[in-house]
C-alpha cells in the first residue's frame, strides 16, 4: 500500500478520489501533489499524463478544465505499466 501526501489546501477537482484509488496498488509508494498552474487549453475530463522520469518514479501532470496540477509518483513500474494503470482510472 502507498501514500498519498496531502500538503497543499487546493487540488483539481476530482484528483484525490483518483490517486485514493491508487494507493491501494503495492508497487506504488508515494504519491506527491504539487503546484497547480492555469493553461491556455481547455480539457473535460480530469486526464493524467506521464511527462518525465524522476529518481524513483514518475512526474504526472494532471489536467482538467484550464488547470494543470503536477503530481508525483514514486514506483517500481516501467512507464508503460504505469500508463496502463492510469488509463485503468480514467
Amino acid at each position: 500500500m502507498g501514500r498519498l501526501v496531502k500538503t497543499h489546501s487546493t487540488y483539481i477537482e476530482g484528483l484525490i478520489n483518483i490517486l485514493d484509488l491508487l494507493t491501494t496498488d503495492k508497487s506504488i509508494k508515494t504519491i506527491t501533489p504539487g503546484i497547480i498552474k492555469r493553461v491556455k487549453g481547455k480539457s473535460e475530463k480530469l486526464k493524467l499524463k506521464i511527462t518525465r522520469v524522476v529518481e524513483g518514479g514518475y512526474k504526472v501532470n494532471a489536467r482538467k478544465g484550464k488547470s494543470v496540477q503536477e503530481v508525483f509518483i514514486l514506483t517500481t513500474y516501467n512507464r508503460s505499466e504505469l500508463t496502463k494503470k492510469l488509463n485503468t482510472l480514467n
